[in-house]
């Protein structure tokens, strides 16, 4: 038990800059708060003490605002930062060094009996306000963006936004493990402060993170702009084949009469105009 205290504490310093010693970590983080309280229930839970385990469970509700069945399994340096609005079912398994954030639910979607909540592998995080429902896997280093809702298994190392979620990137192999660095790679690649930052994203999505149905209305608009350019060739050709021939002009579509398309897809579609 003081071992998983331990490493939970040194958690928290991983993945939140905030964090200045292991005192205030122990008396003011709720996400430490209801995990040990959880343990201790779940503990009771397996010896058949579940009235017991239920109120302990009840009481860290209302001291944390985090709510977690006992008979949920939880691995070794999970960490729930802010804490408020977290839900965990009873069937939910969350594998190691799983992070998750203010307003996440790991819920069912079933009445049956049986499993009806999600298995996070190790290395998942789910940004704040998600909401992964099912009886389904996310795989080993998968992120799930803040606010999506997952109601599909999760493929290793790929990224999740959107309601129903959508892929953004799939970091993961031919035989689906995510390709992650090791530590001696980071170094390699970055010899500075930052590895922490490389190797953790908080929130579960990326800051370079694009939608993919904004990409997909960015490259059809660009090819709609090509096709434009090469209509004022061809008149311009005939024109000069055919003097009667009457130019037209028409309306052309810009990216910047839709508000759907990022400012950075529209610089980059002007720029490829010029």
């Amino acid at each position: 038990m003081k071992k998983d205290l331990k490493e939970d504490i040194e958690a928290v310093f991983t993945r939140d800059p905030a964090a200045r010693n292991s005192l205030e970590v122990i008396l003011t983080y709720p996400g430490i708060h209801a995990l040990v309280l959880h343990r201790g229930a779940h503990y009771l839970w397996q010896h058949d003490h579940k009235l017991s385990a239920r109120i302990i469970s009840y009481g860290s509700r209302a001291l944390t605002s985090i709510e977690i069945h006992p008979a949920a399994k939880i691995g070794k340096r999970f960490f729930i930062d802010h804490g408020v609005g977290v839900v965990i079912g009873e069937t939910a398994e969350i594998g190691d060094d799983v992070t998750l954030y203010h307003g996440v639910t790991l819920g069912g979607v079933s009445w049956n009996n049986g499993k009806r909540h999600p298995t996070l592998e190790d290395g998942v995080i789910v940004g704040a306000g998600a909401k992964v429902l099912g009886p389904f896997t996310v795989g080993k280093g998968a992120k799930i963006g803040s606010n999506a809702v997952v109601v599909k298994p999760v493929p290793a190392g790929a990224t999740m936004i959107g309601d129903a979620a959508r892929m953004i990137s799939d970091h993961h192999d031919e035989k689906g493990n995510p390709i992650v660095k090791t530590a001696k790679e980071i170094k390699a690649t970055k010899k500075t402060s930052s590895t922490r930052a490389s190797t953790f994203q908080a929130y579960g999505i990326e800051q370079s993170s694009q939608d993919p149905v904004a990409e997909a209305f960015a490259k059809m608009l660009e090819h709609i702009q090509q096709s434009e350019n090469r209509l004022d060739q061809l008149q311009d050709a005939m024109c000069k084949l055919d003097p009667d021939f009457c130019k037209k002009d028409y309306d052309k579509l810009c990216l910047k009469d839709l508000d759907v398309i990022g400012d950075s897809d529209m610089d980059a579609a002007d720029t490829e105009e010029k």
